[in-house]
């Protein structure tokens, strides 16, 4: 078992997934953005899935550019019934034999890489979802997209929690455009190839997912925290700190995703998050002294010049839809998943900051 995930992790998924998982048994699954943080966990969900639970394994190809992937991303397990191509999306991709699902997960989605690379950030969401779907359609394999909950921009009040029918508030230039709109393009190739084609399509919409095998270097909020709690170091919160989010425990998430991937209904589009509680990143600081049992000393600065402006306020999912065509429902309650993920950086991360 890789030292990114936790063992009691990958377990907790494969026995929530339960007789679901066995839609994958002696299936073709491609996989891209393999070596990036959601991807390292479907391959350990694979390999456990191929181990203990289907009666023929599934055979996964594994395609990432390693663009960002990372020391954790570029040093690949040698896994049966696992092949990795090391191949940029954007690029067509040639695939002899059968193949009865693609889950695109490549992307660049740390804001810090997007706005590193923003010309590749597009030409991944767009050009190569185009490429994929292309890919999925030639072959009659189901497609699952990973969009992101950013195409909603900064909603609305009145709507929020958001559900999938919220058209969103973002603007088309700016330095989280590259981002936003190109995943927001990206679901109307996945909605065109379903309409026009056939293809059978899913978008999936992620909410602040977290858990172990976040880099150090993603410069999300977690990892930020985390990193400068081990280092001894004052927290940094960006902006006045009222700004929310809620925030979904990797076990939770990978389950959402991959019940999307199995079954959701064709042409759908499905938030896969926790609704509770939508916290203040101010209080989120309160909440991990709770959970770690120390005082956490924290300074609201400005934003850096490296984190793109015009972060939405709130971001909260209505997931009544993936409850209800899914049976998703999250249950990993925020201090658990806090206790387990800081938990586990305490061992992994340097605390250089």
């Amino acid at each position: 078992m890789a030292d990114f995930v936790l063992e009691s992790d990958i377990a907790e998924i494969v026995e929530r997934l339960g007789g679901e998982a066995k839609a994958f048994a002696g299936k073709t699954v491609l996989l891209t953005g393999g070596r990036g943080f959601l991807g390292r966990y479907f391959l350990e969900i694979f390999a456990r899935l191929n181990e203990s639970v289907l009666a023929e394994p599934a055979r996964l190809v594994v395609l990432d550019n390693l663009i960002t992937a990372g020391k954790a991303g570029t040093e690949m397990p040698d896994a049966p019934h696992v092949r990795f191509v090391r191949h940029d999306v954007i690029d067509r991709f040639d695939w002899e034999g059968p193949l009865d699902y693609v889950i695109h997960a490549a992307g660049i989605a740390s804001p810090f890489y997007y706005r590193a690379y923003p010309l590749e950030t597009l030409q991944v969401a767009i050009t190569g979802t185009q490429n994929m779907l292309t890919l999925a359609d030639e072959h009659g394999a189901r497609f699952a997209f990973f969009s992101s909950s950013e195409i909603y921009g900064d909603p609305d009040p009145k709507h929020v929690p958001t559900p999938e029918s919220y058209r969103g508030n973002v603007s088309c230039q700016g330095p989280r455009a590259c981002y936003d709109e190109s995943k927001r393009v990206g679901e109307t190739l996945c909605y065109v190839f379903h309409t026009v084609k056939g293809t059978a399509t899913n978008v999936i919409r992620p909410f602040n997912v977290f858990g172990p095998g976040m880099q150090e270097t993603d410069y999300r909020v977690l990892p930020n925290f985390a990193n400068r709690i081990k280092g001894g170091h004052r927290l940094r919160v960006y902006g006045s700190g009222d700004q929310t989010r809620t925030f979904c425990y990797i076990t939770d998430a990978m389950v959402g995703f991959l019940l999307v991937a199995i079954r959701g209904v064709p042409g759908e589009a499905y938030n896969i998050g926790n609704p509770r509680p939508e916290i203040s990143m101010l209080d989120l600081v309160k909440r991990i002294e709770r959970v770690t049992g120390r005082e956490v000393a924290c300074d609201v600065v400005e934003y850096p010049d490296s984190y793109p402006a015009d972060e939405p306020n709130r971001r909260c999912p209505d997931i009544r839809k993936a409850r209800l065509q899914l049976d998703f429902e999250p249950t990993v309650d925020l201090d658990d998943g806090l206790a387990r993920f800081l938990g586990w950086t305490d061992g992994v991360y340097t605390g250089e900051s």
